[in-house]
């Protein structure tokens, strides 16, 4: 080695002094304080604020911002640092919702009933969720003006009136930046920059169509994430919270995706997402094998993530371990969790928490006035009306809903151009059991009905609409619904579970006035996605006053704004087929057909049936236990007991 290129020989004075830079660093280091930050979430509260079942008229343990409010305070008493957010879908959902919007109104300056009671609880920020919007703008906007904490969504505008989408404002705040203080482990203070961005899902413009065509525009959830987080950094966030109003999927990334949760956790900068819109638990054994899931400890591609449920079932925790020097802040760990309102027991329901009565007492009136409103009465029915099995056979609670929509069509298309054209009429089963539990069905005795059993025959605040379609298109439409069933093996003996549980129940629409069976023993032609994945067809038998239905007949369907307007990803429905859009809500329509016929027969006319089977299956169906008597009546015979306080039984299908 040639002399200039050995190495040079450090002095003891520059190793010394080396050293001692090294010892600063590491002091540094060591002196980072380390600081932890609890993230609390409500999610999906639909004006469930007191404990009650306005339905039933009776208290109930099992919803209520009331009693998560409890649950808050006790959260808040573990730590020293919180913040609580909001995350959507607060002013719709109940009569309550609807006696406000509909009934009352809001004044100016009036504090509409759900902030009375969140401002009770000090919220820090809150998101729009898609039921925000199904009252109309104003409404919304008089609602939210009686918040008092900042509202956040990054992927909503106002139109202007250029064509330059660059200049559009945005409806909310995109973001905000949260100046808090916190104290570390060991007592000192720190000051904070805590980002936080909300999302709302893109199907509003189709869900609200009526509402928000022509006045908004919206992004995609993760492009705007991606928009907006680099901003938020520039901005001083030193952490970033994300709250999508958007669930959880493990497809592949799409634009404009409803369900954005997973995608927006590879998005660089996000610290921690409360999500929501699913009404579901997340973390919980329902999500068992979601990709890349860690259950225990609640997290998502690492990023800590929690969805606390619906209707005030649980509050969601993200506890954050924060390390900060020099007032540069990094998140060295993260864990998601649920606290429940209630447990289940069997088939009882146990409650953990009292509700609020601050809360309760803040709200009193207008519960009280909601109570009055839903009992005020329409008219009588002559039979018995359950939706106990409304998804395994013809069902009086959906019959009664499609009657009253052709009702309303006949009158509404007299003397019009569509005048003579065959009218049909779509209902599905809202109020089906499901992930809402074993006691969520519609259940009337013969007697009087009230506005409380006219709402829970339709629960949702939808709007009448008329689509034209042609005999094929109703076929595709039906083989969409059909979709709710798994396929049965008929050569399989055993049991063999019918209704496919990740499809939704408002999906599975009945269309009145055609006559057809289902074959459950072919594949489903579509996916959820409305996607062709089968070249097979389940609808069989398909006929119109006894004769074959064919692509030459036309059809007028009445069925809703959610529906015809693209909602479920339907074929042939995407707001092109619409030539109606009726002033009045369908569940105004049903109340105004009651009180117009007096009393009602709402038998079911056994338009459709399934297939005989055959073989040696047993095919089964999951239903409340207090459903035997309904069960025996139409020949399906109880099994035995389920989860979740239901029961199991058999369908006879042949």
């Amino acid at each position: 080695m040639s002399p200039a290129a050995s190495p040079a020989v450090a002095s003891p004075i520059a190793v010394f002094a080396l050293l001692g830079f090294a010892l600063i660093a590491a002091g540094a280091a060591e002196a980072a304080d380390k600081v932890k930050l609890r993230l609390m979430e409500t999610a999906d509260i639909h004006m469930h604020i007191v404990d009650y079942d306005y339905y039933r008229d009776s208290q109930s343990d099992t919803v209520g911002l009331a009693k998560v409010s409890s649950l808050v305070k006790a959260a808040r008493a573990e730590v020293k640092n919180s913040l609580f957010f909001d995350n959507g879908d607060l002013i719709q959902g109940n009569p309550l919702g609807d006696y406000m919007a509909q009934r009352r109104g809001l004044k100016a300056g009036e504090t509409h009933p759900i902030y009375k009671a969140m401002n009770l609880l000090d919220y820090d920020a809150g998101n729009i969720g898609n039921h925000e919007f199904n009252y109309g703008l104003d409404f919304l906007m008089k609602t939210i003006a009686g918040a008092d904490f900042p509202y956040t969504l990054s992927n909503v505008y106002l139109l202007d009136d250029d064509s330059d989408p660059d200049n559009d404002k945005p409806l909310f705040t995109p973001y905000l930046i949260l100046d808090r203080e916190l104290e570390a482990e060991g007592g000192a203070r720190h000051a904070i920059k805590v980002g936080v961005i909300g999302f709302t899902p893109p199907q509003i413009m189709l869900w609200d169509k009526t509402n928000l065509e022509g006045r908004l525009r919206v992004e995609d959830i993760v492009d705007s994430a991606e928009k907006y987080i680099p901003q938020m950094r520039a901005a001083g966030a030193d952490i970033v919270v994300a709250l999508p109003h958007s669930s959880i999927s493990p497809n592949p990334r799409k634009a404009m995706a409803e369900n954005a949760v997973y995608h927006l956790t590879e998005v660089e900068g996000i610290d921690a997402i409360l999500f929501g819109h699913g009404h579901s638990e997340f973390p919980s054994a329902k999500f068992e094998g979601f990709p890349n899931a860690d259950l225990a400890k609640g997290t998502v591609n690492g990023v800590p993530a929690v969805m606390p449920g619906f209707w005030g079932s649980h509050l969601g925790v993200v506890d954050l371990d924060l390390e900060v020097a020099d007032g540069r802040w990094s998140v060295v760990d993260g864990r998601g969790s649920l606290r429940a309102i209630y447990k289940r027991e069997g088939r009882k329901r146990i409650p953990l928490v009292e509700a609020d009565k601050a809360i309760v007492d803040a709200v009193r009136e207008e519960h009280q006035a909601t109570i009055d409103y839903m009992n005020e009465g329409v008219g009588e029915t002559t039979a018995a009306i359950n939706s106990y099995f409304a998804l395994v056979a013809d069902d009086p609670s959906i019959q009664i809903v499609t009657n009253a929509q052709k009702w309303y069509v006949e009158k509404i298309v007299q003397g019009t151009e569509y005048e003579g054209i065959p009218i049909l009429s779509a209902g599905a089963p809202f109020k089906a059991g499901g992930r809402q539990g074993a006691d969520y069905y519609t259940v009337l005795e013969p007697g009087d009905i009230a506005l409380k059993n006219v709402a829970d025959l339709y629960i949702y605040p939808n709007t009448l609409r008329v689509v034209k379609l042609n005999g094929t298109e109703v076929r595709e439409w039906l083989e969409m619904s059909a979709g709710q069933f798994n396929r049965i093996d008929p050569t399989a003996a055993g049991e063999q579970e019918l209704v496919n549980t990740s499809f939704p129940s408002y999906n599975f629409d009945v269309i009145d006035g055609v006559t057809y069976q289902i074959d459950v023993t072919k594949p489903a032609r579509y996916n959820k996605d409305g996607e062709i994945v089968s070249q097979d067809h389940r609808i069989v038998g398909l006929t119109f006053e006894d004769k074959p239905v064919t692509e030459e007949m036309e059809f007028l369907v009445a069925t809703n704004n959610y529906r015809a307007g693209g909602g479920g990803n339907f074929p042939g429905l995407d707001g092109a087929s619409i030539i109606i859009e009726a002033p009045d809500e369908n569940r105004t329509v049903l109340a105004n057909y009651i009180f117009d016929q007096k009393a009602i027969n709402p038998a079911a006319d056994n338009n459709w049936s399934f297939a005989p089977l055959g073989g040696e299956a047993k095919v089964t169906f999951t239903s409340s236990p207090a459903a035997r008597e309904a069960a025996e009546e139409l020949g399906f015979t109880l099994l035995g007991d389920a989860e979740g306080g239901f029961a199991i039984y058999v369908i006879d299908l042949e």
